[in-house]
């Protein structure tokens, strides 16, 4: 049964349900920290097109360019809260610019020739380790006093583009939690992280669009890879709710935070590794 059954056959509401509840769930997420809501989105996605009979090695394809086109508004959003609280490191942005821009156009390259199932597998396997570190690492743990300089300093945004593009994700993830393992304090790190997602979304959106433009077996109202239903359901709800996540995240203490993002990235990945490896 394809997606426009589904929705003729009474599913429109269930669909439209779920998805606007994944917009608000983004959005806090987003302005709470610093991630562009594909942590929440793209599982949520990937289930819908396996619940509307969506071809199994285009659901993660679909899930990982919807998100993306979702956290272009949301991103945008929770950068403008987090910087009127001066959260926001210009300086690290304007180094990390480049670096990171180019390490999206390659991950939207990759993306595009390697299989749904291993876009699964890397959001889980990349994910869960990150998780771990949230829940379980001490503040007082440090790979450095200070972020890298030189190559490293330019491959630790080209990674974090790259990954974060076949993720879906807004760059939060690793952003984040790269910084605060550098000695960067977590309210500066989310503050700057929020920027990542305008930086990935907007690239990795178009590389999702080419990269899927023809593809068949794609769900109605599909340009490329990026389906336009789920975004008008999730990413106006999510820029809305974005500023209320933000304004949390700077009344709530730093452990306090920190187990809030361990536990939806560990949910989520633990989610799409199931699925991988079922």
């Amino acid at each position: 049964m394809g997606l426009t059954t589904a929705m003729m056959g009474g599913n429109l509401g269930t669909l439209a349900l779920g998805l606007v509840i994944a917009g608000v769930v983004s959005g806090l997420v987003a302005g709470m920290l610093g991630v562009g809501g594909g942590i929440v989105v793209v599982p949520v996605m990937y289930q819908v097109l396996a619940a509307m009979n969506v071809p199994e090695d285009l659901r993660m394809h679909v899930a990982v360019g919807t998100s993306l086109a979702t956290i272009i508004p949301t991103s945008i959003s929770s950068l403008r809260a987090h910087n009127r609280r001066s959260a926001v490191d210009w300086a690290l942005l304007k180094r990390w610019a480049g670096p990171m821009l180019i390490g999206v156009i390659a991950g939207s390259v990759l993306a595009g020739y390697v299989r749904g199932q291993t876009l699964t597998l890397i959001f889980g396997l990349v994910a869960l380790p990150f998780a771990a570190n949230m829940a379980f690492g001490k503040e007082s743990w440090r790979l450095s006093d200070h972020l890298p300089g030189g190559a490293g300093g330019a491959a630790l945004p080209f990674g974090i583009g790259g990954v974060s593009t076949m993720m879906g994700i807004g760059g939060g993830l690793l952003g984040v939690t790269s910084m605060t393992l550098c000695g960067v304090p977590i309210h500066r790190a989310v503050g700057t992280a929020s920027v990542f997602g305008a930086i990935i979304s907007i690239p990795g959106t178009i590389g999702a669009v080419i990269a899927g433009w023809g593809a068949h077996g794609l769900p109605p109202y599909s340009l490329g890879y990026a389906n336009l239903l789920g975004f008008l359901l999730i990413a106006p709800v999510s820029f809305f709710v974005a500023p209320a996540g933000a304004a949390v995240a700077h009344m709530t203490d730093k452990n306090r935070l920190r187990k809030v993002f361990a536990l939806f990235i560990a949910i989520t990945a633990g989610k799409m590794l199931w699925d991988a490896l079922a």
